[in-house]
């Protein structure tokens, strides 16, 4: 499972003109579910997003989480974060999970994120074509792979 955290001061995902999901401060993450990705994956990256330390204190240092800013958090199901493009100029997307597959967990992810926040996730809608509008703060944007999470015993 990836994640891309971008901080932001605010941000809104729109399906067809319709704003379905939107926050202020905190963070938009754009979410793609592999093939081989479980619940574990969805457990191990909600807790490591709920306590990273990317937003600033008092001294303008990175030593705040989400949770300590009581900040929101805007999850985007993208399953091209999954792309493989080392053959040709055009990327498939065969380690992505199947759709139905990637619904369940996109959706375990939230809401365990959401237990972690303690507080409501917004959400975009899986499988639409969604239109995203945010403002970057910093910009501060992280990649995190669960496998590499777990592989490496993340701490949390």
């Amino acid at each position: 499972m990836i994640a891309v955290l971008q901080r932001v001061s605010r941000a809104a995902v729109r399906v067809e003109g319709e704003v379905v999901g939107s926050i202020d401060k905190g963070l938009m993450i754009l979410l793609g579910v592999g093939a081989e990705d479980t619940a574990d994956d969805a457990a191990c990256l909600a807790k490591k997003i709920a306590a990273c330390r990317i937003f600033c204190d008092e001294n303008d240092k990175m030593n705040l989480s989400l949770t300590a800013v009581s900040g929101g958090a805007l999850v985007i199901s993208n399953f091209t974060l999954l792309a493989d493009y080392t053959h040709g100029n055009r990327p498939s997307y065969f380690g992505a999970a199947a759709p139905g597959e990637a619904a369940a967990l996109y959706d375990e992810f939230c809401r365990l994120l959401s237990d972690a926040l303690s507080r409501r996730v917004a959400k975009g809608q899986f499988g639409a074509h969604m239109d995203i509008d945010m403002e970057a703060d910093g910009p501060v944007t992280i990649v995190m792979d669960s496998k590499i999470l777990k592989t490496k015993g993340g701490r949390v």
